[in-house]
């Protein structure tokens, strides 16, 4: 029995399998492969047994090409004779305007020009349109010829029920002016293309980057007539060193003069070196339906079966943690061009002979079958295939929380939470309690204040001495069963408060209380704001006594750390708090970094015609399609920068300050600076402005937002007690490894804002607050450097605010 390690020789697997084709230990949450076949020279779409013998192969689809030779060469005809007509006349056929000869139309599709046809398989279908067709031709005739082609072409697709069609990208990029002129016509085609075919998805088809060789095999136009007429071609011989983000560049035009539609996307040839890592995570964050391999991309090991690299493999398994995983596409690997063109084909199916007994070897000659190869023989298109689902195999099964819920969630853009203002349902607080992480790290956090209150013999407020723990916003009281764990985990004796706003999530708790708490818990239904401390007198008593809170915890924490409010939640209830009392958490940072995400980008635009203030809206968003525009490691602009901190219990003078301030009261004062006057809640008012350095060139459409807390913090001797939690994509796992309970957020921008190799980005953001609400505004900004002590600026994005949606605080 064969190893496939073996064989590959590429990843070590314990495992002796059968068959290689399917996956090792069929564990049902790898994402699946879908394997599909292109022929370069393929005619006519496959007749239903060739299709069927491909199936059988073990790919999953096949290309179709939407018009055949016959078409190929009318096009041609036409093209010679209006140039040859134009020359008659004296005039250059690179001429963009011939006003005495009308440019040439090209004559309908007809039956001999086609084999694809409206049947029950034609929905199934990925349609190839024309590669000989040249859009960005620097002939003016070529190009509209071109244009013409792939307009009737996706028009006829449309019409025969294909729901995807593969369009050959432009050969050259904007690297010159000619090239220039070329893409700005190819885009345009492009965007018509959008209209004409309603119901189709269109995929450009493009390199990774100009490595030699990843062209299409097909001449275009413009290089087969060039041999007859002097065409405005480039002169090769004169390029240079390869741009390895040209081909991006390209493909970022053509997109946003689509205005990102959502039925564009974006095929990638994989050269037969990948470049660095730069490039493959800008493309990650792109809106990728292809991955195409050709056989140059293959290696033979020494047992002659095909292997793709580890950087290969690598990328691939990359692509496929995403939700929407992209297709993958054998370009010309077989089964063989040369073998199909001979082959005899009748009606567009393969004669295929009938089977017979060599068809069916016994067991024993099976598996002989199945050994490793020897000598010099090349490899079958099924040993290609069958290394593409060893592959699939290999990938890190997703855990069971991934692939049944956090999968879903990639990129899905949520509204953030208004706490004050609404109630939730239990639906929402049973997605918040289902993270251990973030419970298990309260829970140390209390245990550790708990022990080291003990240990300093802090006097506490209750007259059993126990600590007084009040629980700030219980919800369904998760926090509260952590309480109390660590109370009889450390030992020390614990008089517990939660305290609730939300009428529903009260009644639960009182019935946690009776049921699992043996009543130990106090519950009381107010917000956190308006409560004035434990009761110390009977309820009936007069005048009403109330004591204060020892350790005070809470989960109000935003993606953004502060953006739920926890800030003013955690003022207001300041004032039952002992004069050594402990918060938890004690204090928490947000942090930054402008990302490009085309995909999220594209949602936006199609969301902000029917709603305002999409671009308006600090979105909670698993971000994970993206590519961040900075460059680690630059000494003094890390690629994650921390915006600002709040801190809790504030000091004594910001108490006092607030109180002076809001005048009647706790909740409420008059306004603030933004309506030109000093307001209670100022002093939760930030500004920022920070800078990260960009290296490689690119295009930003939001910012990634972060935080950190620190829950609990002290020093025992000469060992510092910490305990964090972070959603820090650097110090996560260091922190709160696995934790799940807050997603990024992201901070739209209206426009993208592009910027060149080795640029500054600087972000400016403030905290605003009017003592009704809190809201964001930031803005972007691009420069360059010009000289020793002079910058440029290049671009800047308009001021965005979140006042429209702004968190209300009453």
């Amino acid at each position: 029995m064969t190893n496939p390690g073996d064989i590959y020789g590429t990843m070590a697997t314990s495992a002796d399998v059968d068959d290689i084709s399917t996956r090792n230990d069929g564990n049902c949450n790898i994402p699946i492969l879908y394997l599909g076949q292109h022929d370069s020279i393929r005619q006519q779409p496959l007749g239903d047994l060739a299709y069927g013998h491909l199936l059988n192969l073990g790919f999953t689809f096949v290309t179709a090409p939407i018009t055949n030779g016959n078409y190929h060469n009318r096009v041609l005809d036409l093209a010679k004779d209006h140039l040859a007509s134009i020359e008659q006349q004296g005039v250059s056929v690179n001429t963009t305007h011939t006003p005495s000869i009308p440019d040439p139309v090209v004559p309908p599709i007809t039956a001999e020009d086609t084999g694809l046809y409206p049947t029950l398989s034609s929905k199934s279908y990925t349609a190839y349109c024309s590669p000989w067709i040249d859009i960005c031709s620097p002939s003016p005739v070529i190009s509209s010829i071109s244009r013409q082609v792939l307009n009737q072409e996706v028009n006829y697709a449309n019409f025969c029920g294909v729901r995807t069609v593969i369009i050959p990208g432009p050969r050259q990029d904007a690297t010159t002016p000619v090239s220039s002129d070329g893409l700005a016509r190819y885009s345009r085609a492009i965007k018509e293309a959008l209209n004409v075919a309603p119901r189709l998805n269109f995929v450009i088809h493009i390199p990774m980057y100009r490595e030699p060789g990843l062209e299409e095999n097909i001449s275009s136009l413009t290089a087969t007539l060039s041999r007859t007429f002097k065409l405005g071609t480039e002169d090769s011989s004169k390029a240079g060193p390869i741009d390895l983000f040209s081909a991006w560049d390209s493909w970022d035009q053509i997109r946003s003069f689509c205005e990102y539609s959502l039925r564009l996307f974006v095929g990638i040839r994989l050269p037969k070196i990948l470049p660095e890592r730069a490039l493959q995570t800008r493309w990650f964050a792109e809106p990728v339906h292809l991955i195409s391999i050709s056989k140059d991309s293959f290696q033979l090991n020494k047992s002659k079966f095909p292997c793709l690299s580890r950087d290969h493999q690598d990328l691939i398994h990359e692509f496929y943690t995403l939700k929407n995983t992209p297709w993958v596409m054998l370009c010309d690997v077989g089964p063989d061009a040369a073998t199909l063109a001979k082959a005899s084909i009748t009606d567009g199916e393969f004669d295929l002979k009938v089977p017979g007994e060599a068809d069916f070897p016994s067991l024993s000659e099976a598996h002989s079958s199945r050994s490793v190869k020897t000598g010099g023989s090349k490899p079958a298109v099924s040993d290609y295939v069958k290394y593409m689902r060893w592959i699939e195999g290999t990938q890190e099964p997703l855990s069971d929380l991934e692939y049944n819920t956090l999968s879903s969630f990639q990129d899905w853009l949520q509204s953030p939470l208004q706490p004050l203002s609404d109630n939730l349902e239990s639906a929402t607080y049973e997605v918040f309690e289902g993270d251990p992480v973030k419970y298990n790290q309260y829970e140390a956090a209390t245990m550790e204040a708990l022990r080291w209150w003990k240990k300093t013999n802090r006097k506490t407020s209750s007259a059993s001495g126990a600590v007084v723990v009040a629980v700030a916003g219980s919800g369904r009281g998760p926090l509260v069963d952590r309480a109390l764990k660590a109370s009889r985990a450390t030992g020390v004796p614990v008089e517990v408060w939660a305290i609730e706003k939300n009428p529903n999530a009260y009644v639960y708790l009182l019935r946690r209380n009776v049921l699992e708490w043996s009543g130990k818990v106090t519950v009381v239904r107010t917000d956190m704001r308006s409560w004035k401390g434990p009761l110390l007198s009977k309820l009936d008593e007069a005048p009403e006594k109330y004591g204060q809170v020892d350790i005070l915890i809470s989960e109000l924490l935003g993606s953004f750390a502060d953006n739920e409010l926890s800030p003013e939640c955690l003022d207001g209830i300041q004032h039952v708090l002992a004069p050594d009392a402990i918060s938890i958490p004690s204090s928490y940072t947000a942090h930054l970094s402008p990302i490009a995400t085309p995909r999220i980008y594209s949602d936006l635009l199609s969301r902000a015609t029917a709603d305002k203030t999409t671009f308006d809206t600090p979105w909670v968003v698993r971000l994970f399609q993206i590519d961040f525009a900075a460059v680690r490691g630059v000494p003094g602009h890390p690629l994650f920068q921390e915006m600002w901190e709040f801190s809790h219990p504030m000091p004594k003078a910001t108490w006092d300050q607030m109180i002076a301030r809001g005048k009647s009261g706790l909740i409420g004062g008059v306004g603030g600076s933004m309506e030109g006057s000093v307001g209670a809640n100022e002093h939760n008012a930030r500004f920022s402005r920070v800078k990260f350095v960009c290296l490689n060139r690119g295009v930003i459409h939001g910012l990634a937002g972060y935080f950190e807390s620190t829950l609990f913090e002290c020093k025992d001797g000469d060992d510092k007690v910490k305990v964090e939690i972070s959603t820090h994509p650097e110090r996560i796992d260091q922190k709160s490894k696995d934790m799940i309970s807050w997603f990024p957020i992201f901070f739209p921008l209206k426009r993208p804002l592009h910027y060149p190799d080795d640029s500054e980005i600087e972000v400016s953001m403030w905290r605003q607050t009017d003592d009704k609400s809190v809201w964001y505004e930031w803005m972007v900004e691009a420069y360059c450097w010009t000289g020793q002590n002079k910058r440029l600026k290049l671009d800047s994005s308009d001021l965005c605010s979140s006042r429209s949606v702004a968190c209300k605080m009453l």
